[in-house]
């Protein structure tokens, strides 16, 4: 694909482990990659845990970017487009990615087959991801379903740049309040949240907010897969003058933007507009964002 300033956005497929000297786009930051899987297991009733081996290029995605994905058929029918899946580890010692993704329709229900051994195809990584300024020293991560495997990667940028962090893993049962693990190991004071004991709330999220704000905990906000904590989050953020970020969640069809399939509105300067999930995102700035 070549953008309006004629460079190019990607190449060739790049087979890991494989011959690549024919790779003519070596600066191109997006490839279409033949991985090898070395584990896809169920790790609760709704998710697998993915591992493939990486690429180079795959290596250097940033937490939030998202790959898309070329599943198998989970049945005798077709299926016809890629799905976005974003990343839950990047294992640049061992040169693995990894990928944490719930079981809900054919596209994941295909890869939920795969077996070690098997190749893969992805093209990524794709799209915006998370970011940290110098001067955020303390964050709060707070998602929930889904979302928590979209947020796992910040538990390594946060490692990486010294930063402290409060994270609120919201879910609807102990069991799928994943990522905690890979936040603990980075420092994070982690707080679990559920609907089984009520605590997952609104008002009891908000509370446990405003307690580190009132104690200078919060530089900034990053949040993904509830659209009532999203907006949460936005109301603090607006009330205390903090900074955040939001991952969106949105059905894709190119992943690469020219079919304008994920368009959402968002308000920048008081005036709506309309960007495009993948490609502008799926990261957005928390107060240009709108709920959906």
């Amino acid at each position: 694909m070549t953008g309006m300033a004629n460079t190019v956005f990607s190449s060739r497929a790049h087979i890991v482990g494989g011959d690549n000297t024919a790779d003519h786009a070596p600066k191109a930051p997006v490839e279409e990659a033949l991985t090898t899987v070395l584990a896809n297991d169920w790790i609760n009733d709704e998710y697998k845990h993915l591992v493939v081996t990486a690429s180079p290029k795959s290596l250097a995605a940033r937490p939030g970017q998202f790959f898309h994905w070329l599943c198998p058929s989970p049945d005798e029918g077709d299926l016809w487009l890629r799905r976005p899946q974003s990343i839950y580890r990047v294992d640049r010692e061992r040169e693995r990615l990894e990928f944490l993704y719930k079981c809900v329709g054919r596209g994941t229900n295909g890869a939920a087959t795969l077996k070690p051994d098997d190749k893969f195809n992805m093209v990524g990584p794709l799209g915006v991801g998370f970011s940290l300024q110098p001067d955020w020293k303390d964050v709060i991560v707070l998602g929930r379903g889904v979302g928590l495997a979209t947020l796992a990667p910040i538990s390594q940028m946060i490692a990486e740049n010294n930063v402290s962090a409060t994270v609120i893993l919201s879910a609807r049962s102990p069991e799928l309040a994943m990522s905690g693990d890979l936040f603990e190991k980075a420092g994070a004071d982690v707080v679990t949240v559920t609907d089984t004991d009520g605590t997952s709330a609104v008002e009891n999220v908000e509370s446990i907010i405003e307690d580190r704000v009132a104690h200078g905990r919060a530089d900034a906000f990053f949040t993904c897969g509830s659209n009532r904590l999203f907006m949460l989050m936005k109301r603090l953020g607006t009330k205390h003058g903090i900074p955040g970020q939001v991952a969106m969640e949105q059905i894709m069809a190119c992943g690469l933007g020219p079919c304008y399939v994920c368009v959402r509105t968002f308000v920048i300067g008081g005036e709506k507009t309309l960007k495009r999930v993948c490609i502008d995102g799926p990261v957005f700035d928390m107060q240009e964002a709108m709920g959906w």
